[in-house]
């Protein structure tokens, strides 16, 4: 059975309030392995507070700021609002 093709966008572009699933982590290692350590790894649920330049988002309870650079490299599916 084919896998569905998910539609992915970069955290930045999320319209601030909505949740996405982070399904893929771009950069250099060293740049995954951080923001896995700050609770961006796959599969995690992170909802975009607000922001332009600097990224406002929560991620497992926790709000964190990302630099619009950064958010550019963490991809996610956008939820709708009855899947969170």
């Amino acid at each position: 059975m084919p896998t569905p093709h998910l539609h992915l966008s970069p955290l930045c572009q999320l319209p601030a309030g909505t949740t996405g699933r982070v399904c893929e982590l771009t950069g250099d290692d060293s740049f995954c392995q951080r923001v896995r350590e700050m609770g961006f790894g796959e599969a995690a649920l992170v909802t975009k507070v607000s922001g332009n330049t600097t990224i406002l988002c929560q991620v497992n309870g926790t709000r964190l700021a990302l630099s619009h650079g950064a958010a550019m490299n963490i991809l996610v599916e956008p939820l709708p609002e009855s899947a969170r």
